[in-house]
């Protein structure tokens, strides 16, 4: 099995550009069966520049430089214990698959993963010289075999933390006679700045998948200062109180820029701001960990507390506002 992923990862490298591409080649569903935008998100997109920067299909840099693929997150490890579900994008064959790698992701090093980065995963074959390759997924719940035929929606097993990955997230390569393509693209030439008719997705799936510059993907309240690693493990402790030493609202990010306004603001039961913390970003990050909060008075007032998050960011076209909320009963 690492054999038949290190060829295809070969065929990917040496193979000649293929022709002209066709959205009617190949039409993909949504290769994970969640809700965009409120229990998954694409926090990489494919990367069209040719040098060291980075460039998704909608002229963002959404994205790390020489990504391959397409990158869907869920919240946190918590949700990968739940299980999230992979599905066939497409009807095809399966012609290699590889379970048995733990979800410990980078934490041993990338020696340990070197010529497994893709960690559990599944390769289907389709009509027409394409592929669809899924990585990263959990251990043990690899659901096809070798040679098995496949339909679009089947299970394939569950999102994971395997291989060369931070974070639980699924990672979809495409290929055609393998060259390696952007499924929001298709053959489509990147100078565009956004998917147009050769976009391999099916209707339903280009809907939910929508662009998003920026993933609000985890927000919530504790009673003193989060541990990043702790949260993104599904632990929010210490929990918030009307008698904790401090009320915390914290959130996860994907995608911030140089020069965003990020704001957090907690609002009391009464409406009125308890707090509001605005701090202009210095540096892009994929990823980052914003927490702010208020030492308790004595005690608070029991009842919801609501926390606002809002990444705003300054574009050609105005202004872009990405906004969520969360909320926290006191007691």
């Amino acid at each position: 099995m690492r054999f038949f992923f290190l060829l295809a990862a070969a065929f990917a490298a040496l193979a000649a550009l293929p022709g002209a591409v066709r959205a009617q080649d190949l039409q993909l569903g949504s290769p994970v069966a969640c809700e965009p935008g409120k229990t998954c998100w694409i926090v990489n997109y494919f990367d069209h520049d040719s040098g060291p920067g980075v460039r998704d299909y909608r002229c963002g840099a959404l994205g790390y430089d020489g990504h391959d693929g397409t990158d869907f997150a869920i919240r946190d490890k918590a949700a990968m214990a739940e299980g999230v579900t992979v599905v066939v994008a497409a009807p095809g064959t399966v012609r290699g698959m590889r379970d048995g790698m733990p979800d410990t992701g980078l934490a041993a090093g990338a020696d340990a993963v070197q010529g497994r980065e893709c960690g559990n995963g599944v390769v289907v074959a389709h009509d027409g010289g394409w592929e669809t390759q899924y990585c990263h997924m959990r251990r043990g719940s690899i659901a096809v075999r070798s040679g098995q035929r496949v339909e679009r929606g089947q299970p394939l097993g569950l999102v994971g933390l395997s291989g060369h990955t931070e974070f639980p997230h699924l990672h979809l390569t495409v290929r055609r006679e393998g060259k390696k393509l952007d499924p929001f693209l298709g053959g489509a030439s990147p100078a565009s700045c956004g998917a147009g008719a050769d976009a391999l997705w099916d209707a339903e799936a280009a809907a939910a998948l929508a662009y998003r510059p920026v993933a609000i993907y985890n927000a919530g309240f504790s009673g003193g200062p989060p541990d990043p690693d702790r949260v993104r493990e599904g632990d929010h402790s210490p929990a918030a109180s009307t008698k904790a030493p401090a009320i915390v609202l914290w959130a996860d990010i994907f995608g911030v820029n140089s020069g965003d306004r990020l704001v957090l603001r907690i609002v009391g039961p009464d409406g009125k701001v308890v707090n509001e913390h605005t701090r202009t970003l210095d540096r892009r990050q994929i990823r980052r960990f914003e927490y702010a909060g208020k030492r308790t008075p004595g005690e608070w007032p029991p009842g919801i507390y609501t926390g606002e998050i809002v990444v705003t960011r300054k574009t050609e076209d105005g202004e872009l506002a990405v906004s969520d909320r969360t909320q926290v009963e006191l007691r």
